[in-house]
C-alpha cells in the first residue's frame, strides 16, 4: 500500500496537454450568454445577482484547467464555499455551474500525482464544510460525491488509455530500431567483412601474384556497390514514412549471391531443396538474413576453414536452414556473451515463430541451424 501511495504522489502531470484551443472558447462563449439566461429566466433561483457573478466568475477556469488544474479546483471549491457568506448560508445553485466538473475531470486527466491527492482532499473538505454548516443534506452530499467520482474515473480512465497507447507506440519504434539495427548490422557486416577479407587476400598475394590486387578492388567495388543500394533502399522505405515490410526485400532465390566460385578465403556453396517458390517474403527475407549473418561469422571467425556449406529446405509446413563451416573447433568464436548478430539471428527467428540455434558441431566446424514455419506466423 505505501508504495502504491508513493507511486500516485510521484506520478508526472500528463505530457502535452492541449493549451487554450478553440473549442475551449467556444466553450465559454456558449456558457456566458447560458449563465446570463439562466439568471434572467429561472424564477426558483436563490439570491440571484450573486448566483450568476459566481457562474459567470468561474467560466474563465475552463481555459486553464488543463494547464494548471489544482489551481483552478482551488479556485472553484473555495470560491464555492466562500460564497455563501453573501448568500445567508445558501450556496450558488444554477445548473450552469455544472460545468465545474470539466475541471474536475481535468485534475485527474492532465494533473501530476500529488496534484490529483491535493485536489481530491480539497473537493472532500469542501463537501465536508457544507455538510458541517448545514448547507447539504447527507443526501445530497452522497449525490454530490457519485457526480464527482464520475468526472474522475473519467479523467482516470482516458489518461490510462492514452498512457497506454503512448507506450505501444514507443514500443512499436522500438521494434522498428531493433529491426532497422539487423537489418543495418546484416547488410554492413556482410559487404565489409567481404571486403575486408578480399583485401587482406590481395595483399598477401599481392607479391607473388600481381593480379591479385586488381581482382580483389573488383570485387570490393561489386560489395560496395551492393552495400550502397541496400542502404539506398532502406533510407528511401524510412523518408517515405513506409513500413519495412512494404519495401522489395531480399527472397530466398538470392541466397545464390552468397556462393563463392573461389578465392582465397574460404568457398562457399549455397545448396536449396523442396519448394520455395511460394515462400513469404518475410520467411524469405528472414532466411536470406540468417544465411547471410551464418556466412560473415564463417568468414570471419572460422579459422582454417576451407568450405561453408549453406542448405535450405522447405516442406508444406517449415522453412530450414543450414549453415555448416569446416573451421578449427578450438579456435572459432570467442567463448564470451554472443555478439549482436546472434543476438539478431535469434530474434528474427523468434519473431516468425521460429527458433534459431548455433554452435560447435560435434563433427567439426561451426553449425547454425533455423527453421521457419512456413506460413511466417508468429508465435
Amino acid at each position: 500500500m505505501r508504495a502504491l501511495l508513493r507511486s500516485v504522489w510521484d506520478e508526472p502531470r500528463a505530457p502535452d496537454p492541449p493549451r487554450r484551443v478553440w473549442r475551449d472558447w467556444a466553450l465559454v462563449g456558449v456558457l456566458v450568454p447560458l449563465a446570463v439566461l439562466e439568471g434572467v429566466v429561472r424564477p426558483d433561483l436563490p439570491w440571484r445577482t450573486v448566483s450568476t457573478a459566481v457562474t459567470l466568475g468561474l467560466v474563465p477556469t475552463l481555459l486553464w484547467r488543463r494547464t494548471r488544474p489544482l489551481l483552478m479546483i482551488i479556485i472553484v471549491f473555495g470560491t464555492t464555499n466562500v460564497a455563501p457568506l453573501f448568500t445567508g448560508g445558501e450556496a450558488p445553485e444554477t445548473y450552469t455551474l455544472a460545468y465545474l466538473l470539466c475541471v474536475v475531470y481535468a485534475l485527474f486527466r492532465w494533473g501530476s500525482g500529488r496534484e490529483a491527492v491535493i485536489g481530491t482532499l480539497v473537493m472532500l473538505a469542501s463537501i465536508a464544510i457544507a455538510l458541517a454548516t448545514h448547507r447539504m443534506a447527507s443526501g445530497d452530499a452522497v449525490g454530490a460525491l457519485a457526480v464527482m467520482c464520475a468526472a474522475t474515473a473519467l479523467g482516470g480512465t482516458f489518461r490510462y488509455r492514452t498512457t497506454a497507447r503512448m507506450r505501444e507506440l514507443d514500443q512499436v519504434k522500438l521494434l522498428e530500431r531493433e529491426q532497422l539495427a539487423r537489418d543495418l548490422h546484416d547488410t554492413v557486416a556482410h559487404h565489409v567483412s567481404a571486403m575486408a577479407i578480399r583485401a587482406q587476400a590481395g595483399l598477401a598475394t599481392s607479391a607473388s601474384r600481381p593480379g591479385a590486387a586488381t581482382e580483389a578492388l573488383r570485387v570490393i567495388e561489386a560489395e560496395a556497390a551492393r552495400a550502397l543500394d541496400e542502404m539506398r533502399a532502406m533510407v528511401r522505405v524510412l523518408r517515405r514514412d513506409r513500413p519495412a515490410d512494404l519495401a522489395p526485400g531480399r527472397r530466398v532465390t538470392d541466397l545464390h549471391e552468397l556462393a563463392d566460385p573461389g578465392g582465397d578465403g574460404p568457398s562457399v556453396d549455397v545448396e536449396m531443396a523442396g519448394d520455395l517458390d511460394d515462400v513469404p517474403p518475410s520467411v524469405g527475407a528472414a532466411i536470406y538474413r540468417l544465411a547471410q549473418e551464418s556466412v560473415t561469422n564463417a568468414l570471419r571467425h572460422a579459422r582454417n576453414a576451407t568450405h561453408v556449406q549453406v542448405r535450405v529446405t522447405a516442406d508444406d509446413t517449415t522453412v530450414r536452414l543450414r549453415v555448416h563451416d569446416d573451421g578449427d573447433t578450438g579456435l572459432i568464436r570467442p567463448s564470451g556473451s554472443p555478439g549482436y548478430g546472434l543476438i539478431g539471428m535469434i530474434e528474427r527467428a523468434d519473431l516468425l515463430g521460429g527458433a534459431c540455434v548455433a554452435g560447435p558441431d560435434p563433427e567439426g566446424g561451426w553449425t547454425v541451424e533455423a527453421a521457419l514455419p512456413r506460413k511466417g506466423s508468429a508465435a
